[in-house]
């Protein structure tokens, strides 16, 4: 059996099939993502002549690590590509992303590209959204105003911890984790979202994957929307 890291690996792999020489590529957050970004780097040394946009500091640092020449949207208007991983995949690839904490950056770098392609292991796909918490970038002063809002929306909200302390987002935010359990109707939830003042951006990504490279044990496939 495939562990998760090594599905992973695999869907990262077939995503790069889609870059090309010249292309601006947004670069994702997360455990998936640093193959993608590993992954493009073993190509940059090979000689792919590209440029990335990072989602994160962290995505930044890594990418310089592994040699990926970086620019900002002062120096890009658009991207060719994005490549990222996500937290679930339902019908009509609908995603949850954010577990990583980079939401609002990686749904910038989303909408941004012309194709944003997707990497996961098979235990993301779901028949529903909702299971893993939905998290919510947040101004913190309006950190106690949002909270309730979101209770009040059966979102179960969690403020996100770490190390002991309230983790803060690359732009100074909080994230909310939302434990609503199941998400019928993710359009729903999207705009009773947008409507609360205070709340930056959500980690319902909906109609912006082009495709979804999927990798299991009987190998790797590719949902499209």
């Amino acid at each position: 059996m495939l562990s998760a890291d090594e599905s992973k690996r695999q869907a990262a792999e077939r995503s790069m099939r889609y870059v090309h020489d010249g292309m601006r590529v947004g670069l994702g957050t997360g455990t998936t993502s640093r193959h993608v970004v590993q992954l493009l780097g073993e190509r940059v040394r090979a000689g792919l002549q590209i440029v990335g946009v990072p989602t994160s500091n962290e995505a930044a640092a890594l990418a310089r690590e592994v040699g990926i020449p970086l620019a900002t949207f002062a120096e890009v208007d658009e991207l060719d590509i994005a490549i990222d991983g996500a937290d679930e995949v339902g019908p009509g690839l609908a995603l949850i992303k954010g577990g990583g904490g980079a939401l609002l950056h990686e749904k910038i770098v989303a909408t941004a590209a012309r194709e944003f392609v997707v990497v996961v292991g098979e235990g993301k796909v779901v028949p529903t959204l909702g299971k893993f918490p939905l998290p919510v970038e947040v101004v913190p002063f309006a950190g106690p105003l949002v909270g309730p809002r979101l209770a009040e929306l059966g979102g179960a909200p969690v403020l996100r911890q770490r190390d002991g302390k309230t983790f803060v987002t690359d732009e100074g935010n909080w994230i909310f984790d939302c434990h609503f359990g199941s998400i019928p109707d993710p359009e729903r939830t999207a705009a009773a979202l947008r409507a609360i003042v205070g709340l930056v951006e959500h980690g319902l990504f909906l109609n912006t994957a082009t495709r979804v490279i999927v990798a299991d044990e009987q190998g790797v496939s590719v949902m499209e929307r």
